[in-house]
């Protein structure tokens, strides 16, 4: 059950909140609902780099194999790979080869959303 508590930038759906949001426009995304990050740092090598823009939609499939956009109830929100998804638990690849999988209960998942687009 989602909460009414709305700190942070995304409330308990994975949708943005606050004025602090760009509009931007990007080829193909048809989701009226996605919404754009800005890479920061270097976490996220090899894959995204400083500046990079991914196009996050809350309402896509996830299936195996995506990147995705996740918020945990501790409230971290973490870019990652998903490798499998079951009924207690999901699975996560970090971008980073020399990172090990992370394994989050199902039930400490607040959401889950996939990078449908970036710019590289």
């Amino acid at each position: 059950m989602a909460s009414k508590r709305k700190s942070g930038f995304f409330d308990d759906a994975g949708f943005p909140i606050g004025g602090s949001w760009d509009e931007i426009t990007a080829p193909g995304v048809k989701d009226l609902n996605a919404y754009a990050l800005e890479i920061s740092g270097d976490s996220l090598q090899p894959v995204y780099r400083q500046g990079d823009i991914v196009i996050v939609s809350p309402n896509a499939t996830v299936r195996p194999g995506d990147r995705v956009v996740v918020r945990t109830k501790r409230g971290e929100v973490m870019a990652k790979i998903l490798q499998r998804q079951t009924s207690k638990a999901i699975e996560l690849a970090s971008f980073n080869p020399d990172q090990e999988l992370r394994s989050i209960a199902t039930e400490d998942v607040v959401w889950m959303a996939r990078i449908i687009w970036a710019s590289q």
